[in-house]
């Protein structure tokens, strides 16, 4: 499906066959419902399917379901091959799957950094290159969107395998969209905190997410529809000539801890 390029094209995947990873649940099915609603077709890979009905912010229409280890390179390319064979092709893919239980790094285990970098950063590297093997030789090339985080840009105290995991996806995205231009653009979406209905386990119960929320310029999380709209640009004609890019959606990103600990009555 050739890039559109005029201006007048807008937002519209109608018909774009995209493969979000991990896209069952969370910030992964907020993905979806927007793409979803843009016109693309969805599938989605776990390694375990999704409930029956419409929980977890999936769309009430279920995407197709691909049961796949985003880590096993064998599984991986089996899943893509499925993929084309039942839709004729494959338009985008957005690396979504993965994350980080908390843990100091002087006490967690080296096989545990290990796991955490290998579904962080090469999961999406083993993905992308199945992806481009057929990207690459159809009408229209493709587009890849991974997932990020404002981790892999400031400290990660506690999950720090994962920061260092996402700095590294975002300069792999740059080598890779260099790599595969023109036929196939590379872009990272990087996230700031986003509430799910996991959010509990990183800030706390309703109060906990709040105080979070206002340390945050914009005053909320995100939404996985904040990142879902990001990802549908990237993914867009709008964005055609768009590649090794990064669009932080953070809302403003984090306040400066000076502002609250200093004194002076005149605040930047």
């Amino acid at each position: 499906m050739p890039e559109n390029t005029s201006a007048t094209a807008g937002l519209d995947l109608g018909g774009r066959v995209v493969l979000v990873t991990g896209g069952a649940r969370g910030v992964g099915a907020g993905i979806v419902a927007v793409l979803e609603s843009f016109g693309a077709v969805p599938v989605i890979c776990g390694r375990t399917a999704p409930e029956p009905g419409a929980e977890n912010g999936l769309p009430s229409r279920r995407p197709d379901f691909f049961a796949c280890d985003v880590r096993d390179s064998a599984a991986v390319a089996t899943m893509i091959a499925d993929i084309v064979a039942k839709h004729g092709r494959l338009d985008g893919v957005v690396n979504n799957a993965g994350g980080s239980p908390f843990a100091l790094a002087a006490d967690a285990s080296d096989n545990f950094a290990r796991k955490i970098v290998e579904l962080n950063l090469v999961a999406p590297l083993v993905v992308a290159r199945a992806a481009h093997a057929v990207m690459a030789g159809q009408d229209g090339g493709g587009a890849i969107v991974n997932v990020s985080s404002v981790s892999g840009h400031r400290p990660s105290p506690g999950t720090s395998a994962y920061g260092a995991a996402k700095a590294g996806l975002d300069n792999l995205t740059q080598s890779l969209a260099v790599e595969w231009a023109p036929a196939v653009r590379l872009n990272s979406v990087v996230c700031g905190p986003i509430e799910t209905e996991l959010s509990h386990l990183h800030y706390g119960d309703a109060d906990g997410v709040a105080a979070v929320g206002r340390t945050i310029p914009m005053g909320r999380l995100a939404t996985p529809a904040d990142v879902g709209n990001a990802v549908a640009f990237l993914l867009s004609p709008l964005s055609a000539y768009i590649t090794g890019s990064t669009l932080t959606v953070h809302g403003g990103g984090e306040k400066p801890a000076f502002l609250d600990a200093g004194n002076a009555e005149n605040r930047v």
